[in-house]
């Protein structure tokens, strides 16, 4: 994890050690989900918002011509309540739940123990990897998952590629030390021209890997992945890196260990991985235009029809805070990857 002089951390090793530690990262402590945690994600603000993305789901199937046996793979079920939902949901759909195997990939143990308790669909199986996924269509689900998984950063001055280092030598105020890098190497055994036209890069080694598994997994089984996350669509790279606690920023490396730190995607960046792999396609979208698309609006409608005012106001009010454009609306994206011969694009 560090150098030879054993106080230097590479930035994603920084993140991995932050959050993942089997003891004392962010992500093995703590459940910081909802009001009482740090942050609230999309799940947690409103039910429909889980009910849309089952109703893409059925739909999806349903262009997959109803697999009588497929998976569905959650990647990183924070507090298992959008699971919980898909799965209330799936029982209004007889055919569809018996084809429907429910997986979910979670690193964290306490969250595991979590997801369990508010899960109540008791075939709901528990992945350690993605390999032990049988040889079925697999449908793929990532609501803020990419952005929790640990960036390399690199930064070009004066012609010359550096990579982004935190420096431990002061325990007490651990500071970025940018160190030479031989960006050239690097390319080479990544089998991609990542720094072409750019100042800036974050990639993730890890979450490439996911997606080349998930990828080549939809060309030999067919199927898809939904992301929804924070992300741009820019081409040139930017510093995304940033860390929230109490529902609030904070300082990156004064929140070691005690903040989520995470970053905003490259669907760009994304888009050249899977073109490069080749055999797969994608679309993309603002979270308010997909959940719109897909009826959210509709549904409240339906639903707050013989409520009170207040209950009604609320629905409403949650809604707001998901799709519009001041709120998560245009800061979350949804991208969705596929076979190329597959023109499924509901809510695109």
């Amino acid at each position: 994890m560090k150098n030879k002089s054993n106080n230097l951390f590479t930035l994603d090793k920084f993140i991995e050690e932050s959050l993942y530690n089997k003891k004392y990262g962010y992500y093995m402590k703590k459940n910081p989900f909802g009001k009482g945690g740090d942050f609230i994600t999309a799940p947690n603000i409103s039910i429909l918002f889980s009910e849309m993305i089952a109703i893409w789901v059925i739909s999806f199937w349903e262009r997959l011509s109803c697999p009588k046996q497929f998976n569905l793979i959650e990647l990183g079920a924070g507090n298992g309540e959008m699971m919980n939902v898909l799965a209330n949901t799936f029982n209004k759909f007889p055919q569809f739940k018996s084809s429907c195997k429910i997986n979910i990939l979670e690193k964290s143990e306490l969250l595991q123990q979590t997801q369990k308790a508010n899960i109540k669909d008791t075939k709901v199986k528990w992945l350690n990897n993605l390999n032990e996924l049988n040889n079925c269509p697999c449908i793929f689900i990532a609501n803020e998952f990419f952005d929790a998984l640990p960036i390399k950063q690199f930064l070009k001055k004066e012609k010359k590629w550096y990579e982004r280092h935190v420096n431990f030598a002061n325990d007490k105020k651990l500071e970025y030390l940018d160190i030479p890098f031989d960006m050239q190497k690097f390319e080479k055994e990544i089998k991609f021209k990542i720094s072409y036209k750019q100042m800036f890069v974050e990639y993730s080694p890890l979450a490439t890997k996911y997606l080349q598994t998930i990828i080549k997994n939809i060309k030999l089984n067919n199927g898809g992945i939904l992301i929804i996350d924070y992300a741009y669509l820019e081409k040139e790279m930017k510093n995304t890196l940033q860390a929230v606690s109490k529902h609030k920023y904070c300082d990156v490396l004064k929140g070691f260990r005690n903040s989520d730190i995470t970053y905003n995607l490259s669907f760009s960046l994304i888009n050249k991985i899977i073109k490069k792999m080749g055999g797969c396609s994608s679309l993309s979208t603002t979270q308010k235009k997909f959940l719109t698309k897909l009826g959210i609006l509709n549904r409240a409608e339906i639903l707050s029809k013989n409520m009170p005012f207040s209950k009604k106001a609320d629905i409403y009010f949650r809604i707001k805070r998901l799709i519009d454009e001041s709120q998560m609306g245009h800061l979350f994206k949804v991208m969705f990857i596929t076979n190329q011969k597959n023109k499924f694009k509901l809510g695109f």
